[in-house]
């Protein structure tokens, strides 16, 4: 189905739930957060409910998200439920990667595609301090069972922060040298926690990648026309480097996603403070679709945070999935 600008929309992410086992400073509250009651949460019969509608209006791609989506118990139970619907044909999850270890070759033979795992630096204590107590040998455990189980492609998210890991950039590129991961370089958003950071550690993808090119040779990589990411190519590396840059270079136009939060709220758009509840008509089938076309069709042009330099939305990332 196309929204009112003429954008298909297939693409739905799913956040399963609002709590997390780190406490990455951009995104959750250092004590944490209260938890919602099981009651309030959307069930994997609801969750499956909403997709097989979604998919009658041409939805395809499901991303799985937090919080994290592996502190969820018997997650590759729902991971073989959503891989049967007809009509999903790419099945993904966007993880911390601390619980990926144990649970991948569950989710691979369950039917997910690939994964995308948030890691911010390489270096431990660094890693200590942003996720407020996480270990990174976990998470790197992680990424090499995916890329030898064939759980791939992996792509490893980096929010740029200055003068937290702009001086780490060289050594996430070189990681592609040898390893054919895709490492994602992403813009801090003024979104929730990281509103109150956007000021003193914004970092644009456009001067990150005038300095790549100042020390690699570059070539650039086709890319679907819905994608958010700007791919790139070092020579005779096995890798990718990307760049998703929602500030500098907003790529609203071509967003071809919405979302769906854990307490069963349809958002048009990760930036607008719009949402649908389709918790209250999972009951109505008709209801369902018109609630589910009526928020495709509404979905706003654009977000306005590079001129507000912050949100819309009234939700915390968290609460909204990544």
């Amino acid at each position: 189905m196309k929204d009112k600008y003429g954008r298909r929309i297939n693409y739905l992410r799913v956040s399963l739930v609002d709590r997390c086992n780190l406490r990455c400073m951009y995104c959750m509250p250092e004590d944490g957060i209260i938890k919602k009651p099981h009651s309030e949460l959307l069930r994997f019969e609801d969750i499956l409910k909403i997709i097989r509608a979604a998919a009658r209006l041409g939805v395809n791609k499901i991303r799985y998200t937090g919080g994290e989506p592996l502190i969820v118990r018997n997650i590759d139970y729902l991971i073989k439920k959503t891989a049967e619907i007809q009509g999903i044909s790419d099945l993904a999850i966007t993880t911390n990667g601390t619980l990926l270890y144990n649970l991948a070759d569950k989710l691979k033979s369950s039917g997910l595609k690939r994964v995308n795992i948030s890691l911010d630096t390489l270096k431990e204590d660094k890693f200590n301090q942003i996720t407020r107590g996480g270990n990174i040998n976990g998470v790197l455990r992680s990424i090499e069972k995916c890329l030898s189980i064939g759980l791939t492609p992996v792509k490893i998210n980096v929010v740029l922060m200055k003068g937290f890991n702009e001086d780490e950039i060289v050594d996430f590129v070189n990681i592609t040298r040898n390893l054919p991961l895709e490492i994602r370089f992403i813009e801090l958003m003024p979104i929730g926690q990281a509103e109150e950071l956007y000021k003193a550690y914004f970092l644009s993808s456009e001067n990150v990648l005038k300095n790549i090119k100042s020390i690699f040779q570059l070539s650039p990589k086709p890319t679907f026309s819905d994608s958010t990411v700007s791919l790139y190519k070092v020579k005779n590396y096995r890798g990718t480097i990307g760049f998703i840059s929602p500030i500098s270079c907003k790529f609203c136009k071509s967003c071809n996603r919405i979302r769906l939060t854990s307490m069963g709220n349809l958002k048009p758009c990760l930036h607008s403070d719009k949402v649908i509840n389709l918790k209250s008509c999972l009951g109505d089938d008709k209801l369902l679709i018109e609630n589910l076309k009526l928020g495709i069709y509404s979905k706003p042009l654009q977000h306005n945070m590079d001129l507000e330099n912050k949100s819309a939305s009234k939700r915390m990332m968290y609460q909204i999935g990544g």
